[in-house]
Parts: C-alpha cells; sequence; structure tokens
C-alpha cells in the first residue's frame, strides 16, 4: 500500500504540532536572548538570574505532571489549547515585567503552560501514528524546538532594536492564539476524524494496543512500574542540559566571545540549526532501523548510545578560544540531545497504552524541569563564585552516556507493559 493510497493527513497534523514547539520554543527564548541587555537595564546578578530561571522550572515541573493528567483525562485537543492560552498570555505578560519578581512570575506562569505541550504532541503522535513512524514523527516534533530556536535569535533582536524589548514579549507571545485558530479548527481524535480516508485510519490503528473507550489511567498508579521509573530518572539527568543551553548561551558567548545581541545570531543560529536536523535524524533513523526488521529494543537504544557519544565532545568547549569550534561543539552536543528526546519519547509509546502516554511524560517531564531548577540555580552561584563553565560542560559530557547505562540496567529489553 503507497502513501498516495493511505493517505497524509497524520502529517498534517504532525505539522500542525511542529509549529505549534516552535512558538513554544520563540517565546521560551526571548527572555535568554534579551538577559545581557535586561541585566544590564535593571542590575541582575547571576544569582538573580538563576532564580528567575528557576521560577520557571518549578513551575514546569508541578504543570507538566498536572497537564499530563489532565490530557489523559480531558484529550489532546481541550489540553493542548489551555495549555497554549496560559503561555501566550504569560509570554505578553513579560513586557510589563520591571523586577526580578516580575519577570521570575511571569516565567513560572510561562513554565506551567508551556509544560502541556509536549504530553499533548506525545499523545497526539499514538493516536495519530502506528509505532513505526512515531519515532519520526517525535524527531519532526522536536525539530520545531530547533526552528523556534533559530527563528528567535532572528526576531527577538529586531523587534527589540526596532520597537523595544517590550515589544519583543508582546509580538512573539501573540504567535500562540493564531495557531489557536488551527487547532481548534483542525484537531479530532482519528475515530471522529472527518478528514481522515478509512484507508489510512486502518494504517493508524494497524497496531492498535487498546480499545479506545478504556478510561484514562491516576497517575500515581503508574508509579508503580519500573519503566516509568527509569524515564523519569533518565529525563531527571539529561533534560537539565538543553535547559542550560536555551538560558544560558547567549551569556556565556556574551562573557567569552564578547558577542552581543545581534552579534551572536550567526552562532546561535548556526547551533539551533544543527538541533533541528539532529532531532529529525534520530527520529528518521530509529523509524528506519525499526522498518528494516530490527527489534523496537535495538532500534530505540542504538540511536540513544550514538546520541550520547556525540554529546561527550562538548567539554572540549571549556578549553578553546576559537568561536566556531566552539559552536561546532555545542551544536552538535545540543543536536545529539534532541536526537536522544525524540527516541527517549518514542519509548514510551512503545512500552505504554495510549490512555497513559501524557501521564508518564509528564512525570517523566516534571522530573527533567526539577533537575533543571536544580541546575539552574546552581549554576547561577556556581558562575558568581568562579565564573568557569568548566564544570558544566563537564557534566554535560558525561551525562548521557550514564543515564544510558541505567537505562539498560533497569530496563533491558524495551517491550510493552501489561497495566492492571
Amino acid at each position: 500500500m503507497t502513501l498516495t493510497t493511505i493517505g497524509r493527513f497524520r502529517w498534517r497534523i504532525c505539522a500542525l504540532i511542529f509549529c505549534a514547539n516552535a512558538i513554544n520554543y520563540i517565546d521560551r527564548q526571548v527572555l535568554g536572548l534579551l538577559a545581557p541587555d535586561l541585566e544590564k537595564q535593571f542590575g541582575w546578578s547571576e544569582v538573580e538570574y538563576g532564580y528567575i530561571v528557576t521560577a520557571f522550572q518549578a513551575a514546569f515541573a508541578v504543570g507538566y505532571v498536572s497537564f499530563g493528567w489532565f490530557i489523559d483525562r480531558y484529550g489532546t485537543k481541550i489540553g493542548y489549547a489551555v495549555s497554549i492560552i496560559i503561555w501566550s498570555l504569560a509570554a505578553i505578560g513579560h513586557g510589563w515585567a520591571r523586577t526580578v519578581f516580575g519577570f521570575g512570575l511571569a516565567r513560572a506562569v510561562l513554565g506551567l503552560g508551556e509544560s502541556g505541550s509536549t504530553p499533548a504532541a506525545i499523545k497526539a503522535f499514538a493516536e495519530y501514528f502506528p509505532k513505526r513512524e512515531r519515532a519520526l514523527a517525535t524527531g519532526i516534533f522536536n525539530g520545531g524546538s530547533s526552528l523556534g530556536a533559530v527563528l528567535a535569535p532572528l526576531l527577538v533582536p529586531l523587534l527589540s532594536v526596532q520597537f523595544g524589548w517590550t515589544y519583543a514579549f508582546f509580538i512573539t507571545g501573540a504567535l500562540g492564539f493564531l495557531w489557536l485558530v488551527f487547532w481548534w479548527g483542525l484537531y479530532e481524535v482519528p475515530e471522529r476524524q472527518a478528514r481522515l480516508s478509512t484507508a489510512e485510519l486502518a494504517y493508524i490503528q494497524s497496531d492498535q494496543d487498546e480499545a479506545t473507550q478504556q478510561p484514562p489511567l491516576r497517575w500515581a498508579s503508574l508509579l508503580r512500574y519500573r519503566a516509568t521509573w527509569t524515564f523519569v530518572l533518565v529525563k531527571f539527568m539529561t533534560d537539565p542540559i538543553f535547559w542550560f543551553y536555551l538560558y544560558w548561551l547567549p551569556k556565556f558567548f556574551n562573557k567569552q566571545y564578547g558577542l552581543n545581541i545581534t552579534t551572536s545570531i550567526g552562532p546561535l543560529v548556526t547551533i539551533y540549526a544543527m538541533v533541528a536536523l539532529g532531532g529529525i535524524t534520530g527520529g528518521w533513523i530509529s523509524s528506519r532501523l525499526l522498518q528494516r526488521g530490527w527489534s523496537v529494543n535495538r532500534s530505540r537504544k542504538a540511536v540513544l548510545l550514538g546520541s550520547a557519544l556525540c554529546i561527550v565532545p562538548i567539554v572540549g568547549a571549556a578549553f578553546t578560544n576559537n568561536l566556531w569550534l566552539t559552536v561546532g561543539l555545542i551544536g552538535l552536543a545540543a543536536a545529539a540531545h534532541q536526537s536522544w528526546s525524540a527516541v527517549l519519547f518514542t519509548t514510551v509509546t512503545d512500552q505504554f497504552p495510549k490512555r497513559a502516554v501524557s501521564s508518564v511524560i509528564g512525570l517523566g517531564g516534571m522530573a527533567g524541569a526539577v533537575g533543571g531548577m536544580l541546575v539552574a540555580t546552581a549554576t547561577g552561584y556556581l558562575l558568581e563564585l568562579t565564573g568557569s563553565y568548566l564544570p558544566i560542560f563537564g557534566v554535560a559530557a558525561s551525562a548521557y552516556l550514564v543515564a544510558l547505562g541505567l537505562y539498560q540496567l533497569a530496563v533491558p529489553t524495551i517491550r510493552p507493559v501489561s497495566l492492571s
């Protein structure tokens, strides 16, 4: 059966979610891009900036697990809509902040809203894609974050210079409401989707793992399973690394190479262009290996191992004085993180039924956000005291290999979990 006879509607859903993730990361990165200038204007210290980042992470942690339950309970369509409304209002609200507390409050509400994006996206992929395509769909979704991270350094300096920093928040924050119009008009679960052909619906349901009428599971009951705890632990160990890239790279380039909001555009765009390719490539390789007859376990873990190995060289960024070598090392590591992330998310859909996917993703996302919160505060103090990025890059280089070793010990074989 060819792609034409099956239909392509599921990829339209994937494209729409890709755009949502791009908007998510545009809104998330505005503060990081403006931070060097805002620090001078408002007199923030490294520790105070760390507190502002921590406020986002703390709310993100609470929101992730809460949205995971909410989306499994009320559905992907409503869950994603509520998420983007909250984060878009919060993104706009940054423009009225003038104090550390004000920015911290805006970041907290932004974190609360943005925490619903990934659980909703992964659940949508579980609803619209058979297992052999989910890693690729998730990789494309992760590519949206990279597009957002590329667009932000292009848009934010232009908006800030032309209209002032407040309008950089106002205009980027309004993008979510435009997306919401398309989401509400287009999305529906496959069984009730009038635009979906009979052939494509049958293809989507070709490896259906459960009856759709089953009620969602309470997230607390999922804590009994080793697969849940393993996912939670790995997210806790590796998510904070990518948070560091998002919040501290503009400041790192400003300190190490004297780059400002406009001269840092080239390095940041290069890094996040590499990130976009990394997420999509990792998902594609895993899906391709699965289609070629590899087991789920081998195809997922092979990409996880390759991604972890590609991150190791980032420790060299602490030693080189060459800007573009630093850009290459950080870009490779960040791209490998997105590859890692796409496949790691997909392992949840490999192991858990659709009614539990968002809840498990929520628990893992909460753990990643808690890890990010701890790292944000620690990074602020570390940089205030030492000014050195070496310990941070050292942790980044080793965290993924250690996490994968623990994953292999806890889950030797990725297989469906039998839920009681």
